[in-house]
Order: C-alpha cells, then structure tokens, then sequence
C-alpha cells in the first residue's frame, strides 16, 4: 500500500499518476534500456521513476488473492510467502503492466535486468539556528 501511495503522486482514480493513457514523458516503458534518475517528469509528489524504467522489489510477500480478503486501508501484505511483490513495470515491459495498482511476484532469490530498489530515509527537519541537537555532542550519533 505504501508504495502504491507514493507512486499515485496524489492521483484518484486514475490509471497512471498522470491520467489514463500511458505517457511517455513520465515512464520509461517498452524501450531499449534503463534512463539515468530523473531523465523524465516527476509525479505529484515529486517522486522520480516509480512508473517504468526498474520493477521495484517491496518488502511485502506476494499473493494473488490477498485484495479479495485485506483490509481496506493501507494493508501490509501477507505475513509470509514464496515469492516478494514487484511493482511499477520497467524500460522492457509494455503500457498494460506500468498501471499503480498493477503488482507481480517473484521469488526473493531471482535477479532480473529490469528490477531493482528505492531506498527511502526520514530525513530530519532542519534545526533552528542556534539550536544543540544531540549529534552536537555525540559524533557517533
């Protein structure tokens, strides 16, 4: 659910971030190889290639039914499987496979050309000027 979250950009109802015809100014799809980050346009929450260029691995386990019988808000996948969800299409997938929703599993030992991860951090609000924070004191922190 997070990622699909992060990937609508603030979308409803939509197909794609972007509207529902697959566009070409937003995803690397059905082409010849991987673009560099960010070679195309954000989604709506400035997020870069989350549609096309790489399938992304997700930490959630894969089952086909698992929608028929989830809750309804942000559910977190099965607590065990065979095989991890995949999500977002790639450079070698076709128009039907990049839509949010769309997810796919694989088994977590596989290595595919066209897949890959996003590594996401919280990054810390900036300190006040003037303000001591912890790290201050501590260089391991």
């Amino acid at each position: 659910a997070e990622w699909e979250y992060a990937a609508r950009g603030g979308a409803v109802g939509l197909k794609f971030p972007w509207g529902n015809e697959p566009d070409l100014d937003y995803a690397n799809l059905d082409s010849f190889g991987i673009l560099s980050v960010a070679s195309l346009k954000p989604n709506g929450y400035g997020l870069y290639d989350m549609i096309g260029n790489l399938w992304e691995w997700c930490s959630d386990w894969y089952d086909k039914e698992y929608y028929q019988q989830s809750p309804i808000n942000n559910p977190k996948g099965p607590i065990t499987g065979k095989k991890k969800v995949m999500r977002g299409g790639s450079w070698f997938t076709s128009p039907r496979t990049i839509r949010s929703a769309n997810r796919r599993g694989i088994e977590p030992d596989v290595a595919l050309e066209d897949s890959g991860f996003r590594l996401v951090v919280n990054r810390p609000p900036p300190r006040q000027k003037g303000a001591i924070s912890k790290s201050d004191f501590n260089p391991d922190f």
